[in-house]
């Protein structure tokens, strides 16, 4: 139960913190408006925060996509991945709420959107699927290096939380203009269930944001529990 509060927790603070910085902060004017840098570290810090604060409970996945890479990395159970994806969409669908809640009070300005993740024509660089899928999918999976790295026997896991967060950052520096960046199914499901009365166009193109990060996630989970990126037991 530990486990699942603190994931419930973790995604919830990266879908209101990110996605309210996109939203929110991307709603302003001038020098009150944030960019793409800004942010793409609001979903960094937002990981980084987290790492510190529930990773010792829940090791911090606050991703579907992350959670099945860390099992067909072979190092959680069934149970637990069912639990951790629940706890993590619940998560998500309670932070875009939120984010909603607060949105709804602006007096003027706001089209409904929270953040959704999406390709085609009307959508930030007009990007087509094929673009949309091949980013999700191989941004996942280098992002599951990342963490899966990082955090193997003999990593220095102090640093863990820092480096996942960094990758995050580049990964949206480079995303935003293609699909909004989702490489996270939970992510993607709040901001698209709870909007969906204002963009379900979101809700229709869900299925790319689940099965693309699944399947980056799913190679790069297989690499590992192969040894092809493990790294060697110096006791052995």
């Amino acid at each position: 139960m530990k486990k699942a509060i603190a994931e419930f927790i973790g995604t919830f603070a990266l879908v209101l913190f990110g996605c309210g910085a996109a939203v929110i902060g991307g709603m302003g004017a001038g020098a009150t408006a944030i960019d793409v840098l800004g942010i793409s570290f609001a979903f960094g810090l937002a990981i980084v925060a987290m790492a510190y604060g529930i990773g010792p409970v829940s090791g911090c996945h606050v991703n579907p996509a992350v959670s099945f890479g860390v099992l067909l990395a072979g190092r959680m159970s069934v149970s637990d991945f069912i639990r951790y994806a629940i706890a993590q969409c619940a998560g998500a669908i309670a932070g875009a709420a939120v984010l909603y809640l607060i949105l709804s009070g602006k007096a003027s300005g706001w089209n409904g959107g929270l953040g959704q993740n999406g390709w085609g024509a009307g959508y930030l660089g007009q990007y087509g699927m094929v673009s949309a899928f091949v980013f999700e999918a191989v941004a996942t999976f280098l992002f599951l290096v990342c963490i899966l790295g990082v955090t193997q026997k003999g990593a220095p896991a102090h640093l863990a939380g820092l480096a996942i967060g960094l990758t995050l950052v580049v990964i949206h520096i480079v995303g935003i203009n293609v699909t909004g960046v989702s490489v996270n199914p939970a992510r993607s499901l709040g901001p698209a269930l709870i909007g969906a009365g204002a963009n379900a166009g979101a809700m229709a193109q869900l299925w790319l944001f689940i099965v693309a990060p699944l399947v980056g996630a799913a190679a790069a989970g297989i690499m590992f529990k192969s040894g092809l990126l493990a790294a060697d037991d110096p006791d052995a």
